[in-house]
């Protein structure tokens, strides 16, 4: 029978593929670049705009202080890379910076950085979606009232994408980020080139003024302090993803580490490059933006302006308007390469989730590969939280970035102490002098880490923590304390579930009580009847309940007629109840033979459409979730397969499940 599910689900993820093809997914670092690096790649795109709108809070006046903070941005970025690149190679198994705290400051540091990692990587989908869909709507301003809606469209693109496996969302995604690249530095060239010939950009906005906000007018001593560090902190969005190739080494060509190492490299030096390109052009085009449009003095109706992006700015100062090729070109470049930075994401938080998973922090669905050999639970558990956060906000990348980047210093602090004290470690027993000088260059590099991105981290903390970011803060608490809590339930269950006398163990019961459910004397019910006694239980009888009494003289009737050997026991029930009076049976039996196990027998009815099940009572359903509380017994279904079900050629068919639980026949009314 044409399945219309199975088709869909082959072309959107393809064809599945067997554990066997696992190597066959590798990447080469060309595609590595894109797949992983994507996230702070793109985040040049906002990231110098970011750092204007905490500026302009005090007015034009304070934009002279951009240039000092891109640098401190620049110096961080160039720290946290090097710091990464001795994760790399340290711990190549693919944990990151979760196992690096674990390993080193013990797991609840560990669970730290997860916990934040995790939230983090919902945030990097949320905004970089936001931010590309700022851009679309910078270059088409009548898209502006579809903007959750496109939101919403990308993520699901960008999941199907990834359900297709990580090698072939690497092809997908390497043409734009490279695209991008390309554009970017050529728009960063051009723009430089004019200024040093003496035709210097300028930008649409550089005509107006920017009336400072009440709040931050005439900023001294602490204030401008701390609006200043506002401002680097929002730049400091720059960094987000950068530990994403420590978390994906596994997924690198032999030799790993060398691979992934090489591959972080490239992507410090091309993201400080165009950061530094875009700063510097927007500095010489006099780019103005501010939050609200009307603080922009100067312009005539400020009610009805779309502020486009600096980058869609600088793209038409450089390229000659807003109509030109090349700003469409780095429009559509960047836009495309934000929505893709998601993917960084995409990658980093199933991985991480599976690890966790594996360690039984987290529900072991979640380390199970789909049929593309990708992580596919926690795929979709991403894109369902990254939707709902852009449903709840609007996909306003302003109100989102307050909570970002949050998380991802978190992770820088505590995986670069933890990988101070792996170096201290390593000294003790090192003797070979070689080995011991990059020893200590390395703890010396992840030291000046540590100490910045914890100093980064404060930063961050004071200047956003009531403006949203308590928020991602109490996720992370939230998510922690639920990753201990689920890690206790499955020791504790391993430990219950543990034998320790398997002698005892095996044990047959003394003696197997049958008891086989019926409200009508049908076909299913002979079945239950017969598979019951091919059992061969030491006592059979069969049970029904007198909800309707003149049924129940009739099924008795019936039941002497046909001459049935199995002894059947009719329970009274004045207020037809069956669940409670099915329960109170079973367990007297229980009571009167402790030693003994209630074998229950329950006849369903197996259809071959999902709608059916509601033309059916699904009393034995609840009989038998009720049954299994109920220690000593054992629930036995005898499925009898209506004429719909022939139809069903294989599981997948049956809709909403994977396989169709049945529909009770003894407790069903047609």
């Amino acid at each position: 029978m044409f399945n219309v599910t199975a088709v869909l689900k082959r072309l959107v993820i393809g064809p599945a593929l067997r554990s066997e093809e696992l190597g066959g997914t590798l990447l080469p670092k060309r595609l590595a670049l894109p797949i992983f690096a994507s996230d702070p790649l793109s985040s040049v795109a906002y990231a110098t705009q970011e750092i204007l709108l905490v500026l302009t809070l005090g007015g034009l006046a304070y934009l002279h202080f951009t240039p000092w903070i891109a640098a401190a941005v620049v110096f961080l970025m160039t720290v946290v890379v090097l710091s990464y690149r001795q994760v790399v190679h340290a711990y190549p198994s693919g944990g990151g910076s979760y196992e690096v705290a674990s390993t080193n400051l013990g797991p609840s540091a560990g669970l730290v950085v997860a916990a934040a990692l995790l939230v983090d990587y919902v945030m990097t989908v949320a905004v970089s979606v936001a931010s590309g869909v700022d851009n679309i709507i910078s270059a088409i301003p009548e898209l502006a009232e579809y903007r959750v809606l496109m939101a919403l469209v990308f993520v699901g693109l960008l999941t199907a994408m990834n359900l297709r496996g990580v090698r072939e969302s690497g092809r997908a995604f390497a043409a734009p980020t490279y695209l991008f690249i390309a554009g970017v530095l050529i728009m960063c060239g051009t723009g430089l080139l004019r200024y040093l010939l003496g035709d210097a950009p300028v930008a649409e906005t550089a005509q107006y003024g920017i009336e400072p906000d009440p709040t931050d007018a005439d900023l001294v001593g602490l204030a401008l302090v701390m609006l200043v560090l506002r401002a680097f902190s929002s730049g400091c969005t720059a960094l987000t993803g950068v530990e994403a190739i420590s978390n994906g080494v596994p997924a690198f060509r032999k030799p790993k580490s060398r691979n992934a190492a090489a591959t972080m490299a490239a992507m410090g030096l091309i993201a400080v490059t165009m950061f530094v390109g875009v700063t510097a052009l927007a500095i010489i085009a006099k780019v103005h933006i501010a939050e609200d449009p009307c603080r922009l003095s100067g312009l005539a109706d400020c009610a009805n302006y779309t502020q486009r992006t600096v980058i869609a700015q600088l793209a038409a100062s450089v390229f000659g308007g807003s109509s030109s090729f090349g700003f469409y070109y780095v429009q559509a470049a960047t836009a495309l390469v934000l929505i893709l930075a998601a993917n960084t994401a995409y990658n980093g938080f199933p991985l991480l989730a599976s690890i966790l998973a594996q360690h039984r922090y987290l529900p072991r669905q979640l380390h199970n590969r789909g049929d593309r050999l990708a992580f596919s639970n926690g795929i979709l558990a991403l894109a369902v939280v990254a939707g709902l956060l852009l449903w709840a906000y609007k996909a306003n990348v302003t109100s989102l970035i307050h909570l970002y980047i949050l998380g991802v210093f978190t992770s820088f602090t505590l995986s670069q102490t933890g990988m101070v004290r792996h170096w201290n470690r390593e000294l003790r027993t090192e003797t070979d002098p070689v080995l011991r000088r990059r020893h200590t260059v390395a703890r010396v590099i992840n030291a000046t880490g540590a100490l910045i991105t914890a100093l980064v981290l404060v930063i961050v903390l004071l200047t956003k923590f009531t403006q949203g970011a308590w928020l991602a803060v109490l996720a992370a608490a939230v998510l922690w304390v639920n990753m201990r809590a689920i890690r206790r339930h499955y020791d504790t269950t391993a430990a219950e579930l543990a034998t320790t006398d398997p002698r005892r163990d095996l044990a047959p019961p003394s003696r197997v009580l049958g008891i086989v459910l019926v409200s009508t004397l049908h076909k299913p019910t002979l079945r239950a009847l017969a598979y019951a006694r091919a059992l061969r239980p030491d006592r059979l009888e069969a049970l029904t309940v007198a909800v309707d009494r003149d049924a129940s003289a009739e099924l008795q009737r019936k039941w002497e007629e046909y001459g049935i050997e199995v002894p059947l026991k009719i329970l009274d029930s004045p207020y037809r109840e069956i669940t409670a009076s099915v329960l109170v049976y079973v367990r007297s039996v229980r009571r009167e033979s402790p030693r003994d196990v209630v074998a229950v027998f329950i006849p369903e009815y197996v259809v071959g459409h999902w709608w059916e099940n509601f033309l059916h009572n699904q009393s034995a359903l609840w009989l038998k979730s009720r049954l299994r509380f109920t220690p000593g017994v054992m629930v036995t279904s005898v499925p009898w397969q209506l004429s719909s079900s022939a139809h069903a050629d294989h599981p997948a068919a049956r809709a909403p499940g994977a396989v169709r639980r049945g529909e009770p026949a003894s407790y069903s009314r047609r």
